[in-house]
Order: C-alpha cells, then structure tokens, then sequence
C-alpha cells in the first residue's frame, strides 16, 4: 500500500527559508505587511499561519485569520499587494497558505507602528529593511525609457576598487570618488539595476560587490 503524505507536511519539513515563513497567530496586520511586503520585493513567498516557528500545527480560526491578512495587503501595504489563499485541515485544525507572487511593481512599502511606510526585502528567513540605494534601483528598473549610461571617472574608480579590494560602503565610495552622497547613491543604484554589482544589506554598514556573473568587458 502506498502511503499519501499530506503536502503541508511537506512544506512545513522545509522549514522556514527565504520564500517561506510561519506564523503562529495573526494579532497584528501591520507586522504581517511587513512579511508580504518583503515576499514581493524579492522572490515571492508564502506565509503558513497557524504554524508555529518549530513546524508543530497550532491551528488559527481561519476567518480572523484571513480578514488580518487582508487588512495587512489592501491597507497596511502599498501598492497593495495581490495574494492567493489556500486552507489546510489536519486533525482537527485550520492552516491558511497565504501566497505572494514577486512583484513587478515593486517597491512595496509596509507601514510601521510610527506610521511610517518602509519597504522590505527577504534574505534567508528574515525581512530587512531596503536603503536608499535599493530604492533607487527599483525605480529606474520601473523605468521604460531605459537607462542611459555613462562610463564616467567616478564609476571607473568605483569598478576599480572593488576589483582591488572586494567590496565597498556607500560612505567609502563617496570618499574615494569626490562626489557627494547622492550622487554615490545614483551610481551604486545604476549598477545595481544592471546587476553588476550585488548588495549585501546584511551587513552594517551596507556593502556592495561586484556580480561574478557580469562582464565587466562590457563597461570598460
């Protein structure tokens, strides 16, 4: 006899991972914005709600459950973010999948406990807060007209370095190149957006790398 093992079992040994998150119980919309505005901005994800952070099914009711999850897509997220929902009934108790597709109209932003609106990225199975220059990249890949750019000194002395030495802070670059913090940002954010460089929000402060996987002939 073959035995069928329950796909939410399958999903919950996965642990949690950068497109997957448990939640134990939904009391608060805005940290679950949180969660989907970091899903969107990245890979998409799902949220199984009702799981608790070792995998064990603790169960939610799922129509609180789901009316806070709205809450947290059409009013404490913005743009609102578009989810798909699916119910798990194991022994008794209700999981909500909630799933999140990556965004094209990214960046999305999740309004905090100050009331203010911050925009989020996944890494691993956390959501980090995007900088400025993150930001700033999504936007000029929301750009249609496409990026004119321009191989100037400042972006010689920022490829330069980073040949040289591996990697660099937005403070570093504005130093070695003489420009102001901006405009740093506006050069890291190109390179960003053509994915020559990678960023690592990690660390503190922020660091930026060159992409292994660009060719750099194309610049020089």
């Amino acid at each position: 006899m073959k035995l069928t093992i329950n796909p939410l079992f399958q999903l919950i040994a996965q642990g949690e991972h950068q497109q997957q998150d448990f939640k134990y119980c939904i009391n608060d919309s805005r940290k679950i914005a949180k969660s989907l505005v970091a899903f969107a901005n990245t890979d998409g994800g799902r949220l199984l709600v009702g799981v608790k952070d070792n995998g064990k099914i603790a169960g939610v009711k799922s129509e609180e459950e789901f009316y806070m999850v709205e809450a947290a897509a059409k009013i404490y997220s913005r743009p609102v973010i578009d989810f798909e929902v699916q119910q798990w009934d194991v022994d008794g108790k209700t999981v909500l999948e909630i799933d999140i597709k990556s965004s094209l109209n990214r960046p999305h932003y999740a309004e905090n406990d100050e009331k203010k609106w911050m925009a989020y990225i996944r890494r691993n199975d956390e959501n980090i807060l995007a900088n400025t220059v993150l930001l700033k990249a999504w936007e000029l890949n929301k750009n249609e007209k496409g990026l004119l750019f321009k191989y100037d000194e400042p972006k010689r002395k920022l490829v330069n370095y980073l040949k040289e030495k591996g990697e660099i802070t937005l403070s570093k670059f504005s130093k070695v190149a003489q420009i102001k913090r901006f405009e740093a940002e506006d050069i890291l954010a190109e390179f960003l957006d053509m994915k020559c460089i990678t960023i690592e929000l990690e660390k503190t402060p922020v660091c930026y790398s060159l992409n292994n996987e660009f060719d750099l002939a194309r610049l020089l």
